[in-house]
């Protein structure tokens, strides 16, 4: 993470705005199922997977190998601070913009949840740095 933020603090100019928005490392740790915690929430190396579909059509005709790497918020903010980036805004949603994941609701326009867990998680959050 500390490689990703220098290249940040690199580019943005002097009291340039750096906005961020991500899907919450809790919604990394769940099964594709949302059942059960099948990660750390904390970073302990690469997940490897294999899955059919793609984020953007669950019923696409193809397999996929994927390598992932479930970052902490303390592990994201620290990077940032440590590189000079000043956090202005920092805010949690409980829902996603996409309907991405199995077992989704959409409660109002651009809006989802996972059906069996209704509000109770976070699933996206945004950030606003300063150089």
């Amino acid at each position: 993470m500390n490689r990703w933020a220098e290249v940040i603090a690199k580019f943005l100019k002097p009291d340039g705005k750096f906005v961020f928005v991500e899907f919450h490392p809790v919604v990394w740790m769940f099964d594709d199922d949302f059942q059960t915690v099948a990660y750390n929430y904390f970073n302990d190396g690469p997940i490897v997977e294999t899955s059919d579909g793609t984020y953007a059509d669950l019923n696409a005709p193809i397999t996929n190998e994927t390598v992932t790497w479930n970052h902490h918020m303390g592990e994201v903010v620290s990077a940032l601070l440590q590189n000079k980036i000043q956090i202005e805004k920092f805010e949690e949603y409980d829902y996603s913009p996409y309907n991405c994941f199995r077992h989704t609701e959409q409660i109002e326009t651009g809006k989802f949840i996972i059906k069996h867990f209704g509000k109770r998680i976070p699933m996206v959050y945004g950030l606003v740095g300063r150089k």
